[in-house]
């Protein structure tokens, strides 16, 4: 089918009503996440997962990515008026933003920045259109050996660009692995690492382990933070941004539009990278750079439009080559594989109609966000001066219900629980858990792919340097991890003649 048939066939899914209704949904409740600070996208699917197991997964996908990109908007709410990120991508917002805000301008700060995602949105979302397709179509020539290479390349490149230590990083990832083979072996059909508790014959449950790594540890680490509540404004004026607002932010606009998309595709990559790359970029070109960090409107449009473009070319990956680029896709990977879906290149064909529903609805959720954000600006006010010790319990309390429900089983409770614990101890030892689910959601496919190129090979392990595009994933994945350990051993190296000259 061409171009035109595939968005025929999308806006038939996308504009059925129960679809409507869950993008509208999903994009309310990832603006009311943005809004929120604490808890963020990836806790909130994390939370939500539960609810997509009695729909259809077209409509499950529609609203979990609408929780995503939804998110990004209702980020930059909280960052301008009151000064406290309400997502991590809102953290180079604030900066300007909330300056504005101060000297009366909090109107135009919102209204650029809710127009500027807009805008960015919809080039992303068309980019994703054109894209996907023709990388499914070259990942159609990989066999077992290029994907379990891919696999390894795309977690090698995760973990490379974490923010802490790299070596922390491969470790979580090893053990997200390990997490991911328990239950019954696919081939032998025996149990492994089940410990004799029947439970586990199924495995971990993706819910409860992203409800506890996400949901549960951020829970714990904010009860014992002390976040001051003060919103700048009670009533915002002048949402729509003048002329003169218009003309210093276009260009950055449509600068951080494609700055974005081209990083969101990247794994690792992502909205936070894009915003502060988005943020430095549009300081170093500006003719008034001292404005930065004192209210330049431009420093508020670039960063918000790079990361809601990210937000929509991170499905790229995901979609065509079944690589979470970050943590949000390893959510939306694992609610695929729960109704039986693998994303890759063959999902296109396949299933055309979830691929080009979720792609088309992105369209109807970035309109919805629009119309959203503006309006109930008022509404998302008052909403910031409910205490957080009141919003808290209620968050566990649902995902203690949403855990349960899923199969009635204790299990999955005492599950959440214990990886809410894990992951609040992995941020207060500087551990990232992306690594960790990323890992976990690849693993079953790592896994399937290296036994089918042993038995294709008879064993050698010699057929994933034998064919070109293995060898070069490969290739690819040593290059970024001598890279990042030649630094540390050259620190450690001079450390030790610096300390021998002092001993001499």
């Amino acid at each position: 089918m061409d171009l035109a048939d595939n968005l025929i066939t999308g806006f038939s899914v996308a504009l059925q009503p129960h679809n409507i209704f869950f993008c509208f949904i999903g994009v309310l409740i990832g603006t009311l996440i943005g809004v929120l600070p604490g808890i963020g996208p990836v806790g909130a699917m994390s939370i939500l997962l539960p609810i997509t197991f009695g729909i259809s997964p077209v409509t499950a996908i529609i609203m979990l990515s609408g929780i995503y990109y939804g998110a990004q908007y209702g980020g930059s709410t909280t960052s301008i008026l009151v000064g406290i990120p309400g997502e991590a991508a809102s953290v180079v917002t604030m900066l300007d933003g909330h300056k504005m805000a101060l000297q009366g301008r909090a109107g135009p700060a919102l209204g650029i920045a809710a127009f500027g995602s807009f805008i960015a949105g919809t080039i992303g979302i068309i980019g994703l259109m054109l894209l996907a397709p023709p990388l499914a179509s070259i990942a159609l020539r990989f066999g077992p050996p290029e994907y379990f290479a891919l696999m390894i390349m795309g977690l090698v490149i995760l973990t490379y660009l974490a923010q802490k230590s790299m070596a922390k990083s491969l470790m979580m990832a090893g053990v997200g692995v390990l997490a991911g083979v328990v239950g019954l072996d696919t081939m032998t059909g025996l149990p492994r690492f089940t410990f004799g508790i029947p439970d586990l014959l199924d495995g971990i449950g993706i819910a409860p382990l992203a409800m506890g790594l996400f949901g549960v540890s951020e829970i714990l680490l904010n009860v014992e933070k002390t976040i001051k509540q003060g919103v700048v404004v009670s009533k915002v004026k002048n949402l729509l941004p003048s002329r003169q607002d218009w003309k210093e932010s276009f260009a950055p606009i449509m600068r951080g539009s494609f700055l974005g998309f081209l990083l969101g595709i990247l794994p690792g990559g992502g909205a936070v990278l894009s915003s502060f790359i988005s943020y430095s970029t549009e300081k170093r070109v500006s003719k008034t750079p001292e404005k930065f960090g004192h209210g330049a409107i431009a420093g508020v449009a670039g960063p918000e439009a790079a990361n809601n473009a990210a937000a929509q070319a991170a499905f790229i990956p995901l979609l065509t080559l079944g690589i979470p680029a970050n943590a949000v896709m390893g959510i939306l990977l694992g609610a695929l594989m729960i109704h039986g879906i693998t994303p890759g290149p063959m999902m296109i064909q396949k299933n055309p109609e979830l691929f080009w529903g979720t792609v088309t609805s992105m369209y109807l959720g970035n309109a919805m966000l629009l119309v959203l954000n503006l309006p109930l600006i008022g509404l998302w006010v008052r909403l910031l001066r409910v205490r957080y010790a009141v919003l808290f319990p209620l968050i566990l309390f649902i995902a203690l219900i949403g855990a349960y429900v899923i199969n009635g089983s204790e299990m999955d409770l005492y599950l959440m629980l214990f990886f809410g614990v894990v992951g609040y101890l992995m941020r207060k030892f500087d551990y990232e858990p992306a690594p960790l689910i990323l890992a976990y959601v690849l693993s079953p496919i790592l896994e399937d792919s290296l036994r089918q190129s042993l038995i294709i090979s008879g064993g050698s392990m010699g057929i994933f340097v034998s064919r070109p595009i293995a060898a070069g994933f490969l290739f690819i994945a040593l290059v970024l991890l001598i890279s990042a350990v030649l630094p540390a051993i050259r620190k450690k190296r001079n450390a030790l003649v610096a300390s021998a000259d002092e001993n001499a």
